[in-house]
């Protein structure tokens, strides 16, 4: 379950950002057990993907739908000690949707909340190196490259992968 207020809706222009409801588990739970989805991610526990990916309390959960149905989920988390204050997005989409500038379009409105009405300066996000897609999609919105992160993140075969961290900062948003 999203702790964000039911009534929060994000619309972009192909995308809506809304809360994740219980209706939604299941099919977040298909989303994220595709193969091209999966693989990007640590295996999940016993508890399933879509719990695992639900699990921070702290953190916003929306899902993204394009035209009625439910394609991904977004996640925010947030550091709001005033001298650190910024954002952190991460995304999964459905195969079928990927390639289609949904994703775009769902960072850029999700982004653009958190930066105009959230007060943010800087949001971060930090694909596999080797998710040229997703470094390609975030460059469309204004991310720029920091640095490698290198053996960051565990991969769902165990092994270790180096993790591009991007940020965007107020005024770079396109």
């Amino acid at each position: 379950m999203s702790n964000l207020a039911p009534e929060l809706v994000l619309a972009g222009r192909l995308v809506r950002l809304r809360p994740v409801v219980r209706a939604d588990h299941a099919g977040l739970e298909a989303i994220l057990g595709e193969p091209s989805v999966a693989r990007r991610w640590a295996a999940p526990s016993d508890a399933g993907a879509a719990a695992d990916w639900l699990s921070d309390e702290g953190a916003l959960h929306f899902v993204i739908e394009h035209d009625g149905v439910v394609v991904g989920s977004l996640q925010v988390e947030e550091e709001l000690e005033p001298d650190y204050r910024f954002a952190s997005i991460d995304l999964v989409l459905t195969t079928e949707a990927q390639g289609r500038g949904l994703g775009p379009d769902a960072i850029r409105t999700v982004a653009r909340h958190l930066l105009d009405v959230r007060g943010h300066h800087r949001v971060t996000i930090d694909p596999a190196v080797a998710n040229q897609r997703a470094i390609r999609a975030y460059t469309k919105v204004g991310f720029r490259p920091v640095g490698v992160m290198r053996a960051s993140e565990r991969s769902a075969d165990g092994t270790w992968h180096d993790n591009l961290l991007m940020d965007l900062f107020v005024g770079e948003l396109t």
